[in-house]
């Protein structure tokens, strides 16, 4: 009863729509697609703080997975806020400083109980303290002295 020529949009009474199983696939591969932009999205914030410190990378990335399972958009925006801004190391420059500063306290505290331990000696002989130092031995004293303060600061 039914015509010969149908459209080609309804199916044979005897096959396969085709149209049917077209939209299936059309339909589950735009669901992935879909899917897979909305968390590459969604990631973004975290994606930027990567290049950064590791303390605001891990809060980035805490405040993306709050924006993603509460559904609070407030913590996206937060952390692609904080994900955009540079935040400067203050850590490094005062290592440096505290590294130097120990340096120096050591070579100076180093070469305080060197001068204390030789002020008594030239104090007990005053034959040594008086006599004049040849010119040999004073250019070997200065060669001494260079070669301990290079020993000292490496």
């Amino acid at each position: 009863m039914a015509p010969h020529h149908l459209p080609f949009y309804l199916a044979p009474g005897n096959g396969t729509d085709v149209l049917m199983v077209a939209m299936g696939i059309f339909l589950v591969t735009t669901l992935i697609w879909i899917g897979t932009l909305y968390l590459r999205l969604h990631s973004l914030p975290e994606r930027m703080a990567h290049k950064s410190e590791k303390l605001q990378f891990e809060i980035v990335a805490i405040l993306c997975l709050l924006a993603l399972f509460t559904h609070i958009h407030l913590f996206w925006v937060a952390g692609l806020l904080l994900a955009m801004i540079d935040i400067p190391d203050f850590g490094t420059p005062l290592r440096r400083i505290a590294g130097s500063v120990e340096k120096i306290a050591d070579t100076q505290s180093n070469a305080g109980v060197e001068s204390e331990q030789e002020a008594p000696s030239a104090l007990t002989s005053p034959d040594v303290a008086l006599t004049p130092i040849p010119d040999d031995l004073s250019a070997q004293k200065s060669e001494n002295d260079a070669e301990q303060v290079v020993s000292r600061h490496v």
